[in-house]
């Protein structure tokens, strides 16, 4: 096809006459559909001395009356109009309008390339940070595990040892007393060996009984000796290696409801739910961990801390900075709200559930669908349906994830979290008619001593 381009004529060649090489001017047509200038053709015609011809196909015409091709005089003044200053201006406008464009996207992907390289020394700038801070986390845990397992086998040790001792103690008393045991034997084989006679009954009665008395068995039990060491012995050692975990260097004065000089337990939080937040159509269990729609209202206390459109529910714990980690137990549930809200947000109003209305929230509807509150809503997908959720709060870097507690699947990230105090928020959502309401719980774990 590039071939044939090359071999079609241009329009300014099928506008030139044959005779004069130039543009048509005042074009006529003879019968044979060839064009030609009217003063050209009409000078080759009398130098003809017999029928006026064609000079390309020589078809003769008994006439030699011409007519004017206005439509292709009209072409031939476009194309010498087209060849004039202003039409070269204005291609050369073009050109460089062109030129421009071509300039500017060629701007916008070195500026494109640019943020990508800056991308990809980012992402391997965080690869290596985030490699040393997995690596921390892990080498802690390790260690940790390395100190139990050292003193438990020291224990096992030392047990053993002390076993052992009593029993080889017992072993050399033992040895003894069947020396002794075998004097007595022999001489009292001795005494049986001669013929007794009625002067000698008390030297023989003196051997009747053994005169060395052994002491009771000591009582060995081993089966506590082996059930300390090999009853739920990784179980033990989570429990004590669970006070270890650390997901926030939190001190009590960045948390807010905790008051000075209590003792922060170890991650997960164990959080409760605060009553003056709660919806009046929520209960709440007595420990406040746990919270279900009720049938009626209840009575309650008006307060700002309130929600009153929505039955929502604050923990009574909240964040100012660190990093901070809860589970919430949603088995059974069918719907739920459930995330970080900022103090300031408006508990009287029935607001939407995103970041701009100062909520970063994961929602379950009609019992298998999970959105993140973002606008619009982000539909997720899960995998297995969670039976606990996992919340992370880290407030340095202003980022709220969400897990499937059960695998620890991620299952959402706001990448642009709350600024100031944070609180986290739970909602039962209104049950469907008919349905039974099923509660929410704060999940708390281990954290006591074994």
């Amino acid at each position: 096809m590039a071939s044939d381009n090359k071999k079609r004529p241009s329009l300014k060649e099928d506008l030139t006459c044959v005779i004069c090489h130039d543009l048509f001017n005042d074009p006529v047509m003879l019968a044979c559909m060839h064009h030609f200038c009217r003063a050209c053709i009409s000078t080759y015609w009398r130098g003809l001395r017999g029928a006026a011809s064609c000079p390309q196909c020589r078809q003769e015409f008994p006439s030699r009356q011409l007519q004017t091709n206005y439509l292709v005089a009209g072409m031939v003044d476009k194309v010498r109009a087209s060849s004039s200053d202003g039409y070269l201006e204005n291609l050369q406008k073009q050109l460089q309008d062109s030129l421009e464009s071509h300039r500017t996207k060629r701007e916008e992907y070195l500026n494109m390339m640019r943020r990508d390289k800056e991308k990809v020394d980012t992402i391997k700038r965080l690869g290596v940070e985030l490699q040393v801070r997995v690596r921390g986390e892990f080498q802690a845990l390790q260690e940790v595990l390395r100190e139990e397992e050292a003193r438990v086998l020291g224990g096992l040790q030392r047990e053993e040892a002390e076993l052992l001792e009593g029993v080889e103690r017992r072993l050399e008393r033992l040895g003894v007393w069947r020396g002794g045991a075998e004097v007595e034997r022999r001489r009292v084989s001795a005494c049986c060996s001669r013929p007794l006679t009625p002067w000698r009954p008390a030297c023989c009665w003196s051997f009747r009984r053994p005169s060395l008395q052994v002491e009771k068995e000591a009582e060995i039990d081993l089966s506590a000796f082996t059930s300390r060491y090999s009853a739920p012995l990784q179980y033990v050692s989570w429990r004590k290696m669970f006070r270890h975990l650390k997901p926030s260097q939190t001190s009590t004065s960045e948390v807010i409801g905790v008051q000075p000089g209590v003792r922060l337990k170890a991650a997960p939080a164990p959080l409760t739910f605060d009553p003056e937040t709660a919806h009046p159509n929520l209960c709440l269990s007595r420990d406040h961990t746990s919270v279900v729609e009720c049938q009626e209202m209840l009575p309650y206390k008006r307060s700002p801390k309130r929600f009153t459109q929505c039955v929502n529910v604050l923990a009574a714990q909240g964040f100012l900075s660190g990093r901070h980690y809860w589970e919430v137990g949603v088995a059974g549930n069918t719907k739920w709200d459930l995330g970080v809200a900022l103090e300031t947000v408006d508990r009287r109003a029935r607001a939407k559930l995103s970041p701009e209305n100062g909520y970063w929230a994961l929602r379950l509807r009609d019992g298998g669908c999970y959105w993140a509150g973002t606008q619009p809503w982000t539909p997720l997908r899960v995998e297995a349906p969670p039976r606990a959720v996992g919340v992370f709060l880290d407030c340095e870097e202003h980022r709220v994830c969400f897990y499937n507690a059960d695998s620890m699947q991620l299952l959402y990230t706001f990448s642009h979290g709350p600024r100031g105090h944070a609180y986290p928020f739970f909602s039962t959502c209104v049950r469907e008619l008919g349905q039974k309401a099923q509660p929410i719980r704060l999940l708390h774990f281990p954290s006591g001593p074994l």
